[in-house]
């Protein structure tokens, strides 16, 4: 047998659970996610919930904004700017948080995740 990432998405909540304009985490495949709902885009964006300054995964309580015409999410620590698209913190742009792919399926939060230990 062979090990491959096979990606799949996990079902996290109801699109009606998050309020709009503000962030929840997920744990998936072993990682906290904070996963945005941004209105009135009605977009999903997200990112790790670690936010490397403060060393805390609290991103997904921080308060979503706009800086430079882009969204971002303001740490709830230390007030730093992750943008919400590229995971890139506007003050220090060497550092750099991952990003997920998100999307809403029947009214459903679904979240893009590697399944590291699939066998082929």
């Amino acid at each position: 047998m062979t090990k491959t990432n096979i990606h799949h998405w996990v079902d996290i909540c109801s699109l009606d659970d998050i309020t709009p304009n503000t962030g929840v985490c997920a744990k998936v495949a072993d990682q906290q996610v904070a996963i945005f709902y941004l209105h009135p885009e009605n977009e999903l964006r997200s990112l790790d919930n670690y936010d490397p300054i403060a060393d805390a995964n609290v991103l997904a309580r921080g308060i979503i904004a706009e800086v430079e015409g882009k969204r971002v999410v303001a740490s709830p620590l230390y007030k730093q700017h992750f943008c919400l698209q590229s995971g890139v913190c506007l003050q220090d742009q060497h550092i750099q948080v991952p990003t997920y792919q998100t999307r809403i399926k029947n009214n459903t939060v679904q979240v893009l995740s590697p399944n590291q230990e699939a066998q082929v």
